[in-house]
């Protein structure tokens, strides 16, 4: 059943899917393509349709524990004290990849300010998660995963990646993006700074 306060979320959802996000429930090697009036580009032109949307502002991080491939474990309700991106992403989905690097070169920038949490979605865990930072240059993300899709639950079941959310230092949402974004832009990093202080 849809209740009220999941409708703006579902509804979302839908137009992610619709501008390039990829459907959790999606096979792997699945990937979306498509993008959004004035949406940002990277320089190879893969579309970033993602927009920042402030409806769910206040709610507290989810109380899910992630895991990284040694199995050494995160408690995300324990990371207060310092500003969150969070960032749900999979290897099958294309517009993860394309933002991948972008939010490494951000969280390489904002370190020390800001934390950015990337947690894969990936069924297989660190079988997945492993191999695809082997193969890339991404020394500023960490490795978590959420094999169990605890964190697709708590976002309201069928969750549309990529979603990134920022928390602010007292573990609260200050905005959420569904799709890729272009977190090397200007306007992404004053959106960080800003979300991030007001919580401070």
């Amino acid at each position: 059943m849809v209740t009220k306060a999941k409708f703006p979320f579902l509804l979302a959802a839908m137009a992610a899917a619709l501008l390039g996000g990829c459907d959790t429930q999606e096979q792997p090697g699945a990937q979306a393509s498509g993008a959004g009036d004035g949406a940002a580009s990277t320089a190879a032109g893969e579309q970033l349709p993602g927009v920042i949307d402030r409806t769910f502002a206040g709610e507290a991080i989810p109380a899910v524990t992630v895991t990284d491939p040694a199995g050494t474990t995160l408690a995300l309700a324990e990371t207060r004290g310092q500003p969150v991106l969070l960032n749900l992403w999979a290897t099958w989905c294309g517009p993860c990849v394309v933002e991948m690097p972008l939010l490494n070169g951000l969280a390489g920038e904002l370190d020390g300010k800001v934390r950015v949490l990337t947690v894969s979605e990936d069924l297989n865990g660190a079988a997945a998660v492993v191999p695809f930072f082997a193969a890339r240059d991404l020394p500023n993300l960490p490795q978590w995963f959420d094999a169990n899709s605890d964190l697709a639950v708590a976002f309201g079941g069928g969750a549309v990646l990529p979603l990134s959310v920022l928390y602010d230092a007292q573990g609260k949402e200050v905005w959420r993006v569904i799709g890729a974004y272009d977190w090397a832009s200007e306007e992404a990093r004053a959106a960080v700074l800003e979300g991030a202080a007001a919580g401070g």
